[in-house]
């Protein structure tokens, strides 16, 4: 079993498809192990980001991030990594495959409705970021 982190992004839950972003993940067979809604500080969110901190867009999306409610995740399955990337789509709606959440709900390349980590080591940091070892019950 494989672990890796979801967060359903401020416009998504503006729009209230935080449902069903959840079924679409449970229906690709991830099991969700943590859950929980909140709203980042902008501090918060230049920490979750900080990697991109030298990147242009780094005061945009920590903005973003930071303007409303999230609901971030922890999930669990088979290469549930790669699954969930999967489901997600191209970070560009316009390139996002068809039935991906992405292509179904972004809005543009920045209010893309989800983000989720790019392999074991980001999972790790990033599960570790909004969950203690208690809140994880898989």
């Amino acid at each position: 079993m494989e672990r890796t982190f979801s967060i359903i992004k401020p416009d998504a839950v503006a729009r209230n498809l935080q449902g069903e972003i959840m079924a679409m993940i449970q229906n690709a067979g991830l099991r969700i192990v943590s859950m929980k809604m909140l709203h980042l500080t902008k501090a918060q969110a230049e920490g979750f980001y900080a990697v991109h901190k030298e990147r242009p867009f780094f005061d945009s999306l920590t903005e973003y991030m930071s303007s409303g409610p999230c609901v971030v995740m922890c999930l669990e399955g088979d290469n549930a990594i790669q699954k969930y990337r999967d489901l997600m789509g191209a970070t560009n709606k316009d390139n996002a495959a068809e039935g991906t959440i992405r292509k179904k709900y972004a809005l543009d390349i920045e209010k893309n409705s989800c983000h989720g980590s790019d392999g074991p080591d980001t999972a790790a940091m990033e599960i570790a970021y909004f969950f203690n070892a208690l809140e994880l019950v898989g």
